[in-house]
Order: structure tokens, then sequence, then C-alpha cells
């Protein structure tokens, strides 16, 4: 429960293609966003203190490092291997003002696959060991262009029945549609300016309602699927692998055969793994 005092907020749509393949390109079809490449929007996974009784679902810590506890077997769960930011907030008057990530680390923002869901936040925490973070996470020293980010790629992987499988792409952080100041203007200006619309929710009042945390978890959006990750869902007895390495000291060669011998170089990689359970 480390980050029980968290908001926890996520992003959709901040890296090409993705939304596609996860079904739910027709979900955002009236939301227009001022750059092509924008990502679609922002959406609360994890509301603190929240006394908002229309999302109380969200109230549930849903973290874990180490276990994703499916819904039952009759649902459609998939991993979203991405990147978390650890943030420090800042307000002026009650509003948002500053988005200050401190840390990163590998996340899995592990979602129903469900048509027709109204909001992104209904497929998102469906209650505890829901969402993955990794125990191991990286000090940040710039959040720009230079800083130690540039140097990491994510890559991830399901083992099922002995055999290891890629599930999500292998691709440099760098490739996130927005990334660095770019991504933390567009977030100041979306959590404060986003109304409740389609799939959307309006978060200024969400956070106003947790009385303002100083602190919080955002995923930054979930990268491609290979195309076994595209179609293949969670069972119980498998296990999920996110890893953020350092790719001017690791290969994505190195990142297998650390996950085959249990042997992980802490000092360059944030590894989440989770045991799926029902």
């Amino acid at each position: 429960m480390k980050y029980k005092e968290f908001l926890g907020l996520g992003i959709a749509g901040n890296f090409a293609l993705h939304l596609a393949q996860a079904g739910e390109l027709e979900d955002f079809k009236d939301v227009i966003t001022a750059d092509e490449a924008a990502p679609k929007g922002m959406f609360p996974f994890y509301l603190p203190l929240h006394v908002d009784r229309t999302k109380e679902i969200l109230n549930t810590y849903p973290l874990s490092s180490s276990t994703i506890k499916l819904p039952n077997k009759e649902l459609n769960i998939q991993a979203e291997p991405e990147v978390a930011l650890i943030c420090k907030l800042e307000y002026i008057n009650n509003k948002l003002s500053k988005i200050i990530p401190t840390h990163f680390g590998a996340y899995n923002d592990c979602s129903i696959r469900v048509a027709g869901a109204s909001k992104i936040s209904d497929k998102k925490n469906w209650g505890e060991n829901s969402k993955g973070l990794s125990k191991n996470l990286i000090k940040i020293d710039t959040f720009s262009e230079g800083g130690i980010m540039d140097s990491y790629s994510i890559c991830s992987f399901l083992q099922r029945e002995g055999e290891l499988y890629a599930y999500g792409e292998d691709v440099e952080l760098k490739g996130y549609s927005y990334f660095y100041e770019k991504l933390q203007e567009w977030m100041v200006e979306q959590i404060n300016t986003q109304r409740d619309f389609g799939p959307l929710e309006p978060l200024s009042k969400y956070i106003t309602s947790c009385n303002n945390p100083s602190d919080a978890i955002i995923s930054i959006g979930a990268t491609r699927y290979t195309p076994y990750g595209e179609s293949t869902f969670l069972q119980e007895g498998n296990e999920v692998f996110v890893v953020l390495y350092n790719h001017t000291k690791l290969s994505l060669e190195d990142i297998i055969k650390s996950i085959k011998d249990d042997n992980f170089d802490s000092s360059n990689m944030s590894v989440l793994r989770q045991k799926v359970i029902l």
C-alpha cells in the first residue's frame, strides 16, 4: 500500500496504433484533439479519499508488484505494457499548475476488453491487484531531452505453459507521441479542462473531491502489441513481464536471458513481474 495516498491517472492514445489494436478507436470517434498526434485524453484509475459515490470502485487500491487477479473467467483481460511516472503535483488557487515527474518504472495498465463501456475507467479498476507497478523505480535526473529516459526502452512478455512470448513491441520511450515538456504541458491543460464527454471524465472535479493530492502515479500510455499480444488474453497461471531497460547497456536478448534465468540487473532495469490468478 505504498502509494495509497497517490492519485492514479492514465493517458489514452499516446502511442501510434495502440487504440486500434485494443479495439477502442470507436470509443473516441467524437473526441477531437488539437493535434492529430495528441493523446485522446486522460482517465482515473485510483481516487484516494474520494467522496463522490458515483465512482466508488475507484476508491479501491488496485496496484500490485506481483499479482494480477482476474475478475472472472468470462471477461477478456489484456495486459497493457506502459511507463508510469511518479509525480509531484502543485496547485495555485486550487487549480493544478504543475506536474513534476520524479521517478519512472514498469507498469501494467491491465484492462477489461469489453465493447460499449461508457467510460475508460470502467475497464481499468475492478478491485485489488488489477494493476501493476514495479517495486524498482528509476530516479529521473531531468524530464527532458538529454536526460536518463533517452536511454530507455520498454518490452513485455507473457509466459504460458513454460514458453515465453513477446507481448508488446520493443520500443524506445522516445517513441511516445507526447513526451517530456510537451507531455507535461498537455497533462496540466488536459486535467484542468477535460469535460465529462464520451469516454472521458471531469478530472479536475475528481481531484478536488480527493482534496488536491500532492502526489500522483501517471501511466503515460500503452505501447503497441505484437500480433501475439494483440490476440492473447490473460489466463490463470500466466506470468506477465514488463521491462524498462537501458538500451545503451543491455540488449533485448539480455532481457530475455534475464527473464529465463530470473536474474535482473536492477541498476539498468525496472522490472514488473506478475502472476495471473483467479
